[in-house]
């Protein structure tokens, strides 16, 4: 009988360790998931924050096509300066896209990102971009957004992505806020 008890007690904080281990793991998932992405190219993410390294002249060239989109739910006008750059392969790129908010109130964005084809974002690493934060445009208000990225030489030794000679940088804005956050976040952000 006090074995039995033990025993169950024993499964008891076992179950209880497990359960809360279970919980742990799901809260851990999304970031992990997104570090994963993010150092492997994997779904279209592409590397970020490093630098880039110099390429031999004789390495080539690749078009990047600059893709703009806004949520439907966000009042603003987003676009790209130019549709496409021919950009040297490990040498860095800098690109402008503009934002505008059309609304009459301050509204906070944030912009996802990613590069297709999917085989070339490992090799796509992005150093400066105003997606890594959140964008508050006052009412009317257009600021140029600045992206400064290169595309890696060791792409032409991939054999599977070797021959990619167009990558797509597509970005969409979504509203950083929750409806029901909205005034008070404004308020805050006003000072």
């Amino acid at each position: 009988m006090v074995r039995t008890r033990r025993s169950n007690g024993i499964l008891g904080i076992a179950l209880v360790a497990l359960v809360g281990g279970m919980v742990g793991l799901s809260f851990a998932a999304v970031p992990l998931y997104r570090l994963f992405c993010q150092v492997t190219g994997y779904a279209g993410t592409p590397r970020i924050g490093v630098q880039a390294s110099p390429a031999a002249p004789e390495k080539g060239r690749i078009t990047v096509r600059l893709d703009a989109n806004v949520n439907s739910a966000l009042p603003w006008r987003f676009r790209s300066e130019t549709p496409a750059v021919s950009v040297q392969l490990g040498e860095t790129a800098l690109v402008h896209y503009v934002a505008k908010n059309l609304s009459s109130s301050p509204v906070v964005g944030q912009a996802t990102f990613s590069v297709t084809p999917y085989k070339a974002a490992q090799y796509f690493a992005k150093i400066e971009c105003f997606c890594f934060t959140e964008q508050r445009l006052a009412p009317g208000e257009e600021v140029p957004m600045a992206v400064s990225f290169y595309v890696d030489p060791q792409i032409l030794d991939d054999p599977d992505a070797r021959d990619v000679q167009t990558i797509t940088l597509s970005y969409t804005f979504f509203s950083a806020i929750k409806d029901g956050e909205r005034k008070t976040a404004w308020r805050r952000n006003d000072g």
